[in-house]
C-alpha cells in the first residue's frame, strides 16, 4: 500500500474535545470498512485550523472517497515519496 498525507481544513480543529474526536474516529473507521479495499488510518494530527492524516491504501480516489463517504472536508492529498527521521543521519555518517 503506499502512503498519504491529507490535509483537511476544519475550523477550530486543534481545539476538538474527546467526543468530537472519537465520533470523527468512529466514522472514519466504518467508512473505512465499507471500502471493499485494503485501507488503513495511521494517526492524524489536529493543529489550529487543520487536521493532518497519514493514511495507507493503495490510490489517491480511494482516499478521497473515503473522505467523501465520511463526510469529511479532503483539501489535498500527497502521495509520500519517501520516509526518514533522526535515525536517517545516523544510517548516512561515514564510519
Amino acid at each position: 500500500m503506499k502512503t498519504f498525507v491529507i490535509e483537511r481544513e476544519m475550523p477550530g480543529a486543534g481545539a476538538l474535545d474527546t467526543a468530537a474526536l472519537v465520533e470523527i474516529s468512529r466514522t472514519s473507521n466504518a467508512t473505512a470498512a465499507t471500502l471493499g479495499v485494503p485501507y488503513r488510518w495511521v494517526t492524524s494530527y489536529a493543529a489550529g485550523d487543520k487536521v493532518y492524516c497519514i493514511h495507507q491504501t493503495d490510490s489517491e480516489s480511494t482516499v478521497r472517497e473515503h473522505s467523501r463517504r465520511a463526510g469529511f472536508p479532503c483539501t489535498t492529498v500527497t502521495e509520500v515519496g519517501t520516509e526518514f527521521g533522526p535515525r536517517t543521519a545516523e544510517l548516512l555518517q561515514p564510519r
